[in-house]
């Protein structure tokens, strides 16, 4: 357990590590997301992310950020668990919990090498995210979305099984 709470930082510490890490040559990755309802095509954009670098830091949105992104019924899992259930991957070294609607600020303190997007996402805001990210000559890579996988699917199943 201690390992896995070991993953989970404030943005003070992630901006320390970073900067620790750069300095010996280490990449390092971001993705951000909410990460609601953790399933298989999380996990393949997860893998795909952390090929891109040498260390992977998830950006995860704080329950109040989701909750005014995708409405008051969300999130179904809570921040602290989230973050915990990312934490006990192997592919995901770092995790951090940010409480604003977009995740520039922790961005701007991480400059990462590579920020990964991947499954849906609304155009503007990752252009917003992309010049930041090139800003500092930072690569900004998409993959596409998994067809099938979904937090919004799984909820949907769950609520046609077992009734409303």
């Amino acid at each position: 357990m201690d390992i896995i709470n070991n993953k989970i930082k404030t943005p003070e510490r992630i901006e320390q590590i970073c900067n620790k890490l750069k300095s010996v040559g280490e990449t390092i990755v971001t993705t951000n997301g909410s990460f609601d309802i953790l399933h298989a095509a999380h996990i393949h954009l997860l893998e795909k992310a952390k090929a891109e670098g040498d260390c992977l830091i998830v950006l995860l949105n704080s329950d109040s950020s989701i909750k005014r992104n995708k409405g008051e019924n969300r999130p179904i899992v809570n921040e602290t668990e989230r973050a915990y259930m990312l934490a006990s991957l192997s592919c995901v070294d770092y995790v951090i919990i940010f409480g604003e609607d977009k995740p520039l600020e922790i961005l701007k303190r991480i400059k990462p090498d590579c920020h990964v997007k991947g499954g849906s996402f609304i155009d503007d805001r990752i252009n917003e995210e992309r010049k930041l990210v090139e800003s500092w000559k930072g690569r900004y890579k998409t993959f596409p979305l998994e067809e099938d996988y979904s937090t919004t699917k799984i909820i949907d199943d769950i609520l046609r099984k077992y009734g409303k």
